[in-house]
């Protein structure tokens, strides 16, 4: 008995088995031949062609090796696929991290710096209003010591006045002798 013969095939799409059909395909075949069987009449056994479908079954045995060599191919593919991509989203996470950390750094020596700018500001600050004040009391201390001189100059001075003043009343010098005095005393500073 033939796979034709018996029953109607009308709706089921009998593909002819190629060596392109891989094992799946001849299986779904098995199942469609079981499912589509007439039966017996007066009976729910089905007529089922014994050689055709251990045809089909020996065919899909037949390749099911080099359908499960291409599984394997592609699951190692696949794997492969897999570990590349996480390789390189590794690749990007450890620059992403390095970038991160030199943003950090370049954060940090931003803010080291700009903390060394503030203390060495602060420090010349500091030594600005020092020296101010030291220059002011040495400027002070000067000035001090030099009132005092001109103090004793002005009242060396002034005695010096009395003096000839006491003595102009005993003689009094002509106006020719008074400058020839004043001009040996301003020669002086022209040395």
């Amino acid at each position: 008995m033939s796979y034709d013969d018996g029953y109607d095939d009308s709706g089921f799409d009998e593909r002819p088995v190629t060596p392109t059909n891989d094992s799946e395909t001849l299986l779904r075949r098995v199942v469609d031949v079981i499912a589509t069987a007439p039966t017996f009449p007066l009976s729910s056994t089905p007529r089922i062609d014994r050689d055709e479908i251990i045809q089909l079954l020996e065919e899909a045995l037949e390749r099911l090796p080099d359908d499960l060599r291409q599984a394997r191919w592609m699951l190692k593919e696949r794997q492969e696929f897999v570990a590349k991509t996480r390789r390189e989203a590794d690749e990007i996470l450890e620059a992403a991290r390095v970038q991160a950390e030199r943003m950090v750094q370049r954060t940090e020596v931003v803010r080291a710096a700009e903390s060394r700018a503030r203390q060495v500001m602060d420090a010349a600050d500091t030594d600005v209003r020092r020296l101010r004040h030291e220059t002011e009391d040495f400027i002070d201390q000067r000035l001090g010591s030099f009132e005092v001189l001109l103090d004793k100059l002005t009242r060396t001075v002034s005695a010096g006045r009395e003096r000839l003043n006491i003595g102009l009343h005993r003689a009094q010098p002509s106006h020719e002798e008074t400058e020839d005095i004043a001009k040996g005393f301003f020669d002086q500073d022209r040395k």
